[in-house]
């Protein structure tokens, strides 16, 4: 335990070596606070049809916000995005959302997919015209996900340059004016300094556990919808 706080420690100063700003509420966590209801839909790979972070948020959310939030998970493992824009319509549109999660560069950056970085770049901008197309007002946030280890060239699973798909997402929200959540640098920085407790959190190198969410994943959410310092339960 004493490790392991230390690292999260380390993690936390390594981060916030520079001072950052806490991020005002985001337009839809304002217009829950100003008592509208907001429909949530999450869309990405087996990191967001599994991940413990989707139950943590909506839990979350449904405490600060009782009665305000709906949620869907159109999400499926072993997906990339050019599933995602085929199912687009069933799987998002159809829950007419206010706020849409997406996350496929994990998965994009599958070698047996052949899926290029190109191709990865025009599938989620057409996702996203496609949304904003049903509603201009929806909110967009993309995601970054976390590191895969374990997985060498011809493994089924080897992920080819997934920072450049990684990149993706990040060249793509910040040209659009969009969230991009990025966890990359809390998973790097403790793998770099405690790789036992990274692989406690990711035990098969790719999947984050449910620890490994709630101590990495879901502080940074909500941090960056400006609701870390906000109850979040009643006592």
């Amino acid at each position: 335990m004493r490790i392991l706080a230390f690292s999260l420690a380390l993690i936390s100063t390594m981060l916030s070596a520079a001072p950052v700003a806490k991020p005002p509420p985001h337009p839809f966590v304002a217009r829950l606070e100003a008592g509208a209801p907001q429909k949530i839909v999450f869309y990405g790979t087996s990191l967001t049809a599994n991940g413990a972070w989707v139950p943590q948020l909506s839990q979350t959310l449904e405490k600060r916000f009782p009665g305000l939030v709906s949620f869907a998970n159109g999400a499926r493992s072993g997906q990339h995005s050019r599933w995602g824009v085929q199912n687009l319509d069933a799987s998002v549109l159809a829950h007419q959302p206010d706020v849409v999660f997406i996350e496929f560069s994990v998965n994009d950056a599958v070698a047996r997919f052949q899926i290029t970085v190109d191709e990865a770049r025009r599938n989620l901008e057409a996702m996203i015209d496609r949304i904003l197309a049903a509603n201009p007002k929806t909110d967009i946030i993309l995601q970054v996900m976390n590191p895969v280890i374990g997985r060498p060239p011809g493994h089924a699973s080897h992920r080819r340059e997934l920072p450049r798909y990684q990149d993706v997402y990040r060249e793509v929200g910040r040209e659009r004016g969009l969230l991009v959540i990025d966890h990359m640098p809390a998973w790097t920085a403790l793998l770099e300094s405690d790789e036992k407790t990274f692989r406690s959190y990711v035990p098969d190198g790719l999947h984050p556990a449910a620890q490994g969410y709630s101590e990495i994943v879901l502080p940074e959410i909500l941090r960056r919808l400006g609701l870390e310092a906000r109850p979040m339960h009643s006592e």
